[in-house]
């Protein structure tokens, strides 16, 4: 009898803390994701006292009807809100790229390439290029962190037999007077893009003009088959956004997580904690031999960083070439299987 009862009193507290979590999340929706500005305050708060109240006043089970009906009202009109490729976006994410595929053809469009004089000084040019499946020699990792060592970015590159590389980075595509915030990823604040862009532009951007940031690089270790599995899988999902757009989310569809989410079920790698706490990635996929283990990690870790690189390189045509040289795993390209 008495273990019923201390089952029930967890199990209540189990609930009440739910419930509790879903009223926050709620006020909050409220509070950023309704488009009309002056409402989004009075409505979160109107909505946190009106449950604030219900629990005080209202009786058993009926407080708990109420809780749960409310949170289901914002959650309804939340999921309608729709994403859009039509706003007036930053220049650097104005085109959206789009492939198309004939046999072992690829034509990119919109390919970015972004001359910079500082971070937010820049011209902006997109060009289209065509590139062999069967030319497809490497995939390679950028890791950027700064701040917190748990956070970081990630970017693959896929390096062809000419030398050319073909950069993805999965970001937020910003309206103009919109800035990135990691509490607002969480609502329907951001579209989610894939930028397709040279390496002199996405990676540049990171080491030489950006402060603070710190990249490091690492060769995937992969078989051509599933090298040109995981480029088709990049390209189709930018088809996709070129077609619909879809709301980014920090922690479900954010510039890791929509790595793996891109792949079929099937595909893709076992969950672990470092893919969300992906600072860690790099080491996760040491422990698995995706990259090179002829060193000890923290070693390795040390040696892929390329700022120094890519500040000497800087504006060189060999940019890509310079950046790689002396990294563990790396050789010549096109001895790469």
């Amino acid at each position: 009898m008495k273990f019923k009862k201390i089952l029930r009193f967890v199990a209540c507290v189990l609930l009440w803390i739910v419930l509790g979590v879903a009223t926050l999340w709620a006020a909050a929706a409220l509070y950023f994701d309704v488009r009309v500005a002056w409402l989004q305050l009075p409505l979160a708060a109107i909505y946190g006292l009106g449950m604030l109240a219900v629990w005080i006043l209202v009786r058993r089970p009926w407080k708990l009807v109420v809780t749960a009906a409310g949170f289901g009202v914002v959650l309804a009109w939340w999921l309608s809100l729709e994403p859009s490729n039509n706003r007036d976006w930053l220049p650097d994410v104005a085109e959206l790229p789009y492939a198309e595929i004939t046999g072992n053809e690829v034509a990119i469009h919109n390919l970015r390439s972004c001359d910079y004089r500082t971070e937010t000084d820049f011209d902006v040019r997109y060009y289209d290029q065509v590139f062999g499946l069967d030319q497809l020699r490497t995939v390679d990792l950028y890791l950027v962190t700064w701040g917190s060592p748990h956070i970081a970015h990630t970017m693959v590159s896929f390096g062809f037999t000419n030398g050319d590389h073909v950069c993805f980075s999965i970001e937020t595509r910003k309206e103009k007077g919109e800035d990135y915030s990691a509490v607002k990823g969480l609502f329907r604040q951001f579209e989610i893009t894939y930028i397709v862009a040279d390496e002199r532009d996405l990676v540049r951007l990171r080491t030489n003009y950006r402060q603070g940031e710190e990249v490091c690089l690492y060769r995937m270790q992969m078989t051509p088959e599933q090298r040109r599995k995981l480029f088709l899988d990049y390209l189709r999902r930018v088809n996709e956004l070129h077609e619909r757009a879809e709301w980014y989310n920090a922690i479900t569809d954010n510039c890791t997580t929509a790595i793996r989410t891109q792949r079929a079920a099937a595909d893709r790698a076992s969950w672990n904690w470092r893919m969300l706490l992906n600072g860690h990635l790099d080491e996760l996929l040491y422990e698995r031999g995706a990259i090179v283990t002829n060193l000890p990690f923290a070693e390795l870790k040390k040696i892929s960083n390329i700022n120094a690189q890519a500040k000497t390189a800087d504006q060189s045509a060999d940019f890509s070439q310079q950046i790689r040289k002396g990294l563990p795993g790396f050789g010549e390209e096109s001895a790469v299987h």
